[in-house]
């Protein structure tokens, strides 16, 4: 279930199937693009336009304007709620030149080689932890310098997997 904060006070929850919930109840809506990259939203009967104005996929964070008014919407993911429980959430926003294990696993594949440059977001290795796929991203820009765990072995939380120069 993801978790929608508008302007930080107003937290909705979306399901998989797109269900969408405030304070328990269940919102009746529905939205359709439009020619001009707009959205016409019908939320509980009301008809509005909205335009997106700004995304920011670091801190997962939309803002968008209907009529005169902004409003910013911040995303929380399951595994964003998991991190921050496990006191790992602000671990993105550290440059970091080893990419370690978040929490215990399986390493499923490593996507890289040693040598290989790799760009901000590149995917680089595919963790199996609580039964879930994470796909590990580059934070930066780099050159993988060392390759340290193998495919389909198990891992330990902060555990060194690949180390960038």
């Amino acid at each position: 279930m993801i978790k929608a904060t508008v302007n930080g006070q107003r937290p909705f929850e979306i399901t998989p199937d797109g269900d969408v919930q405030c304070d328990g109840k269940k919102v009746d809506w529905s939205a359709v693009q439009l020619p001009s990259g707009g959205f016409s939203i019908l939320m509980d009967g009301k008809s509005f336009v909205a335009q997106v104005v700004k995304i920011d996929r670091e801190t997962k964070t939309l803002t968008f304007q209907i009529g005169q008014s902004l409003y910013e919407v911040a995303l929380e993911e399951p595994m964003d709620r998991l991190l921050a429980a496990m006191g790992i959430s602000e671990a993105a926003s550290r440059k970091v030149n080893d990419i370690k294990a978040p929490m215990p696993g399986m390493v499923l594949k490593v996507l890289v080689t040693p040598g290989q440059a790799i760009h901000k977001g590149d995917p680089v290795l595919i963790l199996e932890a609580m039964k879930m796929e994470n796909v590990f991203k580059a934070t930066e820009s780099a050159v993988v310098k060392e390759i340290k765990v193998s495919e389909r072995t198990a891992v330990e939380k902060g555990e060194v997997l690949i180390v960038l120069e």
